[in-house]
This record gives structure tokens, C-alpha cells and sequence, in this order.
């Protein structure tokens, strides 16, 4: 009876060791070899808070996550264009709530679509049952993400209403790492969190319910709904989170190893001009260094 207790603690541990493996080393994924673009750290400059928040030597690695993710999963215009600034905001959104996890690499994401709106449980891009905004495929449509350029842009323009569809969606493929879509992000929550975060998601829901939470009520849907919707309101509004849901708060900074209401700058997007310093540190003006290659 030993031996056997002993064999199944042994196959468990293996099948973690494999997730684990899957999840740090996906031999599939390439690394970014040439330098930055310029254009692409403009447009972080320019349109993501969250790299501006960064010191200079996070800003380098939350550059090179994005270089990677870009050389790695294709992005696709379905009836549009898709512009750089359309590629390097889907990374951003990908690369946010791993940031703390540098190996971390999305072997369960091929390939973004991007709609130009709204879209219906069909994919469809007219007709006026066009309700979803972003979806992560299962079955025929497994590896896939389907993004509406328009919330994607409106989630970096618009902070305040706590909301970020891109993130929510890439929220989504985090929890479905360790097999389960199930609210529960089991590679990122030790064990003896698990049950506090579940006790917690129920209480936060039926306060949902109940008209007593600024959250917003599309969380109260379910458990895995529950974990995406505050996850954006965690990287959005983490001061205003921390103050109205405390121990919430203190639970993602665990499961995201990140301490968002650190933040002190809340800055608005602005085009840099010419006159302005370089985004790249380097002290110059812009149009004396990355404004030359630009």
C-alpha cells in the first residue's frame, strides 16, 4: 500500500514537472536577435502606462517580451489593416500580467485576430447580434485569440473605467496554462492561497449580485469570468482596487507577483514630438537620436 501511495506521489510530481517544463521552456519559441524598433518603443512610450511606469532596466526586458511575442505569434487583420500600433498593443496586453515571470512564453497562443468591432458567438461582423468584443477559440479555433480593434485601442486610451478587453482575454490563457479554464491559475497560486482566493471569489460575486461592489457585474458570471474582470482592474485602477477590495487586492499582487499600487505616475497617451527627450533614456532629444531612424 506504501509502494503505491509512494508511485502516485511520483506520477503527480512528473506531471507538474512537465507543466512546469511546458511552461518556462517552449522549444518552438524564438528569440528576438536584432535590436528593438525604434517605432515600437515610441508606441509604448506613447500609448502604455504600464511601460512608462517601469524603471530603465524593465523597460529593457518589457521590450524584449514584446520583441519575442511578436516573433512568435501572428497577428492577423480580419476585413482590416493591421498597424504596428495594433501589434505592439496586443503584446503589451499579453506581456503585462506575466511581467514578473520573464521565462513565461504563451505555448497555448498561435495566433491573434483582429476584428475591427464587435462580434457575434459565430464571428460574425454584422448582423445585430455583434455582443463580443474578445474571445479565447476552443475546438476548430484551439491556439487562436479573436480581439476587436476597437476595445483594444479603448482599453490603453481609457483607464478609469477599469477595463481592458485584451488583458482579460490574455488573463484567460494564463488560467488555461495549467489545463483548466477554472478562475483558479494554479502555476501561479501556491497551494495554501487556493482556498482563500475560491472563499473570496464567492464572496465578491454575491456581493456583485447583491448591487454592493463597483465591480463590474459581467464578473459575476462564473469563477473564470470573475478572475479576468478583476484582473483588469487590478492592472487599471490597483490604488482605487486596493482601497475598496483590500484583501483582493493583496491576493493578485500574490498570484502576479506585482505590486501595481506602487505606481506614482498615471500619465495620459500624447504623441512624442521632436523637441521632447528620447523614450530611450539615452537624455538627447528625440530628434537628435531615435527620431533620426524614425
Amino acid at each position: 500500500m506504501e509502494n503505491l501511495f509512494a508511485i502516485l506521489i511520483l506520477a503527480m510530481l512528473i506531471v507538474l514537472f512537465i507543466r512546469l517544463f511546458k511552461k518556462f521552456n517552449n522549444p518552438h519559441w524564438k528569440k528576438p536577435f536584432k535590436p528593438f524598433s525604434v517605432i515600437w518603443r515610441k508606441i509604448l512610450f506613447e500609448h502604455v502606462n504600464f511601460y512608462k511606469n517601469l524603471k530603465s532596466d524593465d523597460k529593457q526586458r518589457f521590450e524584449f517580451k514584446v520583441h519575442e511575442f511578436l516573433i512568435n505569434c501572428k497577428i492577423t487583420g480580419v476585413e482590416i489593416e493591421v498597424s504596428e500600433i495594433d501589434r505592439v498593443l496586443v503584446a503589451a496586453s499579453a506581456i503585462i500580467p506575466i511581467f514578473a515571470f520573464p521565462s513565461w512564453q504563451y505555448h497555448n497562443l498561435k495566433e491573434v485576430l483582429l476584428y475591427p468591432g464587435l462580434f457575434d458567438e459565430e464571428f460574425n461582423t454584422d448582423g445585430d447580434k455583434r455582443n463580443i468584443a474578445g474571445m479565447v477559440g476552443t475546438g476548430y479555433m484551439e491556439g487562436k485569440m479573436i480581439l476587436s480593434k476597437q476595445a483594444l485601442h479603448h482599453g490603453f486610451k481609457n483607464e478609469s473605467d477599469k477595463k481592458n478587453t485584451a488583458i482579460h482575454e490574455f488573463v484567460h490563457l494564463i488560467d488555461k496554462a495549467d489545463g483548466n479554464i477554472d478562475g483558479i491559475p494554479s502555476l501561479l497560486l501556491e497551494k495554501q492561497y487556493t482556498i482563500p482566493w475560491i472563499d473570496l471569489i464567492q464572496k465578491k460575486i454575491a456581493e456583485i449580485y447583491e448591487g454592493e461592489s463597483d465591480i463590474n457585474p459581467y464578473g459575476a458570471t462564473n469563477k473564470t469570468e470573475f478572475f479576468a474582470v478583476i484582473s483588469e482592474y487590478f492592472f487599471e485602477r490597483p490604488k482605487l482596487l486596493q482601497q475598496k477590495h483590500p484583501k483582493l487586492y493583496t491576493l493578485l499582487e500574490q498570484i502576479f507577483d506585482q505590486k501595481m499600487s506602487k505606481n506614482k505616475k498615471n500619465f495620459t497617451s500624447y504623441e512624442i514630438n521632436r523637441n521632447d527627450p528620447c523614450p530611450c533614456g539615452s537624455g538627447e532629444k528625440y530628434k537628435h537620436c531615435c527620431g533620426k531612424i524614425d
